[in-house]
């Protein structure tokens, strides 16, 4: 804290806040030590639907596409 990429990328996926949650981790919180302990060099980092997706900066084609393909599978 303060987190000018992760600040960054909030506002950089704003469009597309009504398409899925965003759930925050703050991996300095000691129950998230094993987050911590992966990823803090490379915050802020993105998983979607349990699974990695990026790092460091929105891929916005990247997550579009992802994105995307979960809408499908739960049509």
């Amino acid at each position: 804290k303060p987190c000018p990429l992760c600040d960054e990328a909030k506002e950089v996926l704003e469009p597309y806040r009504r398409r899925f949650i965003l759930q925050e981790v703050d991996i300095t919180l000691p129950e998230n030590s094993v987050w911590y302990d992966k990823y803090k060099y490379d915050i802020p980092v993105f998983h979607l639907n349990g699974k990695f997706l990026m790092k460091h900066r929105v891929d916005t084609q990247k997550f579009e596409e992802q994105l995307a393909k979960l809408e499908l599978q739960s049509d």
